[in-house]
């Protein structure tokens, strides 16, 4: 970038929090193969939702279920977008939003230009964030209409209506995830302004703290111990339709 000088530090640390903001699921999925995750387990136990979901007769619960998860992403998308209004006004506050935050003292921002650039990473992390809230909203709103489509079980179609059912809920709710986890980084990133050493300890401490929650946390144990229970419980079978009577004819 023109004028822009990074010392090398700020560059290794530029570099580290590209590669664990980019390419985290990838990356985590590859480190820990198939093994229980909070992500891979949920994507087993959604599909049983909407398995479940497609031979229910009511499916009201299915419906309350699905507006809390889209009020749920709503919110976020609303609170992302007040935390990059707030970022923006600090980006273009000009010379003063530069003059106040270098007479803080445990900030550390050599030019003016490097402190835009800071900002303009926090903003990007956001708007970032951002995009997977919106594109979550959408596929989930796909998924309602998917769940008032569903045919009645007696039409046969209740596990490939299901199962493709779970394939479009899957990819809505990790796109949720990954707006979510937009503001871990989000935090990571903002901890330049206090130097590149604080900002490469964010960066690690944020992709740690994830990993954890995904594989050691109690939420991630009792995850795995319901997949298991969904995958160790056998498949229910498909009503058996009555056959109807047939009617006996006389013959004359």
């Amino acid at each position: 970038m023109l004028g822009l000088q990074l010392s090398t530090l700020d560059t290794v640390a530029l570099v580290i929090f590209a590669v664990a903001w980019l390419a985290y699921e990838p990356l985590v999925k590859a480190a820990l193969g198939r093994r229980h995750m909070i992500n891979l387990d949920m994507a087993v136990i959604r599909s049983a939702w909407m398995g479940n979901m497609a031979r229910r007769e009511s499916r009201l619960m299915d419906s309350q279920l699905m507006g809390h998860t889209i009020n749920s992403a709503s919110f976020f998308a609303s609170s992302n977008l007040i935390l990059i209004a707030g970022a923006s006004g600090v980006l273009f506050g000009g010379e003063s939003a530069f003059r106040s935050a270098s007479s803080l003292i445990v900030i550390e921002t050599s030019t003016r230009l490097l402190f835009e650039v800071q900002v303009a990473l926090v903003l990007v992390t956001l708007a970032r964030g951002l995009l997977d809230f919106i594109w979550a909203i959408r596929q989930l709103n796909y998924t309602i209409a998917v769940i008032g489509a569903a045919p009645d079980e007696a039409a046969g179609m209740a596990k490939v209506y299901g199962a493709a059912a779970g394939r479009l809920l899957n990819p809505a709710l990790s796109a949720f995830n990954a707006g979510v986890r937009g503001y871990y980084f989000a935090l990571a990133a903002a901890s330049w302004i206090f130097g590149s050493t604080a900002f490469i300890i964010a960066t690690l401490s944020a992709v740690a703290l994830l990993i954890w929650r995904q594989r050691n946390s109690a939420a991630a144990r009792a995850l795995a111990e319901i997949r298991e229970a969904l995958e160790a419980a056998p498949a229910v079978a498909p009503p058996v339709q009555p056959t109807p009577p047939v009617e006996e004819t006389s013959v004359p």
